[in-house]
């Protein structure tokens, strides 16, 4: 997401406090996340082929599970940092602040899907309400349900900053243990997935419930939590980080192999599909869950005492700072890409699939690069697509 209007990093500082020192742990996790999510939607391609490597799929579709729920963790820590949550927030100003980043950007690239995808599938576009539809559900792309989820949390930021206010380390257990029985009732309750599926197409209530995932926050309430209680209390956290970099390294890892394990005993002792076993072994598994929690330490703590070379930086800035478009754009070049391929006669086979996603990757980076330079001199380009607004002149 962009860096100064971003949806991930604006806070809401009083005019009268300075500003805290930048964070690039935060932009550079922006980015890390972006690439998992093309790679995840990357795999979705791959899993066309029916003798798919299981390996590559692991590393397109599991390791890359932590890369949604990180984005709603340092969108509250972006928010939270900046925030005074003893002062009363001024919740119209912030709304205002959200929709211009946020809401508008989401309505642009609904529309911008909607009528090339009616165009390019010889769909038309949608009745006005089916669009109303779509636009709540956040369905017009398969990646735009984020801003869905992400408006939802704005809206209800004062919850958030009450909870936070109150919460400590008991209540962030306790709440995570909620998090883990909410998520797997909802994904793995037998009884109330049979219902929901059972339930007739013309039902008021079937999308309502089909498309949870695409519009309760209560799924993401704790990672969104512990973001904005980490901000709140960065000195500390700074310090947990830098005293316990070996253990948050081995959790890291423990729980990348357990997610991992999970998936291939989904596999090999179960007998799912490749496809059956990625969407059992989510991000909303208990295993996903530790994971996500793991992840989110992790990546905060490598890029805040940066134990690798200081060259990747540059690399990591331009991708946290173009991750924003680059996120919205790169369904758009999956399908044309997919269609070349297509086109072409070439399966997608391991090795294609590798540089299929450096493709799509270089090629949403260079879109985003090029409309934000163009939207230097088109404001309104910048302002629509990723919410960034000129400076105003002092």
């Amino acid at each position: 997401m962009p860096e100064q209007a971003s949806p991930i990093t604006a806070g809401e500082p009083q005019a009268t406090r300075r500003r805290k020192p930048r964070l690039p742990a935060i932009e550079y996790i922006r980015g890390i996340a972006m690439m998992g999510v093309i790679a995840i939607h990357v795999g979705s391609q791959y899993l066309m082929n029916q003798t798919a490597n299981l390996h590559l799929i692991a590393l397109l579709e599991v390791v890359s599970r932590f890369s949604v729920p990180i984005f709603f963790f340092i969108s509250a820590f972006g928010l939270f940092y900046n925030l005074d949550i003893h002062e009363p927030l001024n919740y119209k100003a912030f709304m205002k602040k959200r929709f211009r980043t946020v809401l508008i950007p989401y309505i642009v690239w609904s529309l911008f899907y909607l009528l090339h995808d009616g165009i390019f599938y010889r769909m038309g576009f949608p009745d006005p309400l089916h669009l109303l539809s779509i636009l709540f559900f956040g369905t017009a792309k398969y990646q735009l349900y984020f801003l869905v989820i992400l408006i939802w949390f704005y809206l209800l930021m004062p919850l958030w900053i009450a909870i936070v206010r109150c919460a400590g380390k008991v209540s962030l257990t306790l709440l995570f243990i909620a998090q883990i029985a909410f998520d797997y009732w909802s994904s793995f309750s037998v009884p109330f997935n049979t219902f929901v599926y059972g339930l007739p197409d013309h039902s008021w209530l079937k999308p309502f419930l089909m498309y949870r995932l695409n519009y309760w926050v209560v799924h993401y309430v704790f990672i969104f939590v512990l973001g904005g209680y980490l901000a709140v209390h960065i000195k500390e956290f700074q310090t947990f980080m830098r005293e316990h970099r070996r253990a948050i390294t081995v959790f890291f890892w423990a729980t990348l192999l357990w997610l991992l394990a999970y998936y291939y005993q989904l596999i090999y002792e179960t007998g799912y599909t490749a496809l059956e076993a990625i969407n059992t072994a989510h991000q909303l598994s208990p295993a996903g869950l530790f994971y996500t929690l793991s992840s989110c330490i992790f990546f905060f703590t490598i890029f805040t005492y940066q134990k690798y070379p200081g060259w990747l930086n540059p690399v990591l800035h331009q991708l946290g700072r173009h991750s924003y478009f680059a996120y919205l754009v790169h369904p758009f070049f999956i399908t044309y890409a997919a269609m070349a391929l297509q086109k072409s006669g070439h399966l997608m086979t391991a090795p294609i699939t590798i540089v299929f996603y450096f493709v799509i990757l270089g090629l949403s980076m260079l879109a985003a690069v090029l409309c934000r330079r163009l939207g230097e001199h088109i404001p309104i380009l910048n302002e629509w697509t990723i919410g960034v607004y000129p400076r105003r002149k002092k």
